[in-house]
């Protein structure tokens, strides 16, 4: 099992992506902390027999709320007594979301919170435990959209790209304490929410056509997670990976 014995807090743990991941992370051997803001996804991520086990644990957390981070992180700690490895993949836009000159600014600084803000916290609270246990890893979701030009997404866009240079920093400060910090940039991935929107949507279609090996699946995210969690990477940190079906490269 390459995540035997760690533990790891998983964040947006109720949606398509974090539901892959918690599973995988369970099934390498990991005990996961599920957060999401719906308590009912996340325990439903990590299996009722997980949590019987003790295996897992599924907490209501919005990344959003300092409170709700230190919270979860102590819950963590107080569990299972260290912390090895967080995943912040809680995130994402509104419909509400449009160029700068016309996007509301509250829907910027809303998505902010809920995407850059919301991995600053948790980093903020979860790296010291980290350091604590002798090392680990911090793996952070951005997106494909912040590495090229995607009109129509600026509030998305400017959230995905601090991130990006947050794990580039993080990873310099925190590699002395062997702490690796690395961020994956998901293409166009068929959640369920986004499956439904792919069917009937003729623009999410277009995007989908430009990845080269078709649209990617949940399941993909989480074999990239895994591999940037375990000691495979021991040495891989600072890095943006785009698991994107070749969307960039065109």
């Amino acid at each position: 099992m390459r995540l035997d014995g760690k533990v790891a807090v998983v964040t947006g743990a109720g949606g398509g992506i974090g539901h892959s991941v918690c599973e995988r992370f369970l099934a390498e051997g990991a005990r996961v902390v599920a957060l999401d803001i719906n308590e009912a996804a996340a325990a439903d991520s990590v299996g009722s027999a997980a949590l019987a086990s003790g295996q897992a644990l599924a907490l209501r957390c919005d990344v959003g709320e300092s409170d709700d981070v230190q919270s979860a992180v102590g819950r963590t700690l107080a569990t299972f007594k260290e912390l090895n490895t967080v995943v912040n993949i809680a995130g994402g836009s509104t419909s509400r979301d449009t160029r700068v000159t016309d996007v509301p600014e509250d829907e910027f600084w809303s998505t902010i919170r809920r995407d850059l803000f919301g991995t600053f916290l948790l980093c903020k609270y979860g790296i010291p435990p980290i350091i604590a246990a002798g090392g680990g890893s911090v793996v952070n979701y951005t997106s494909m959209m912040a590495l090229v030009g995607s009109p129509g997404r600026d509030c998305y866009t400017a959230a995905k790209g601090g991130i990006s240079s947050l794990t580039r920093s993080m990873a310099v400060e925190y590699a002395a304490d062997r702490v690796r910090v690395n961020a994956i940039a998901p293409g166009l991935t068929l959640t369920p929410r986004v499956k439904e929107r792919y069917e009937t949507s003729p623009q999410v279609q277009e995007v989908g056509q430009r990845h080269l090996l078709g649209p990617c699946q949940p399941i993909d995210m989480a074999h990239m997670t895994v591999y940037l969690a375990s000691e495979e990477a021991r040495v891989v940190t600072g890095q943006i990976f785009p698991v994107e079906s070749g969307a960039t490269i065109q």
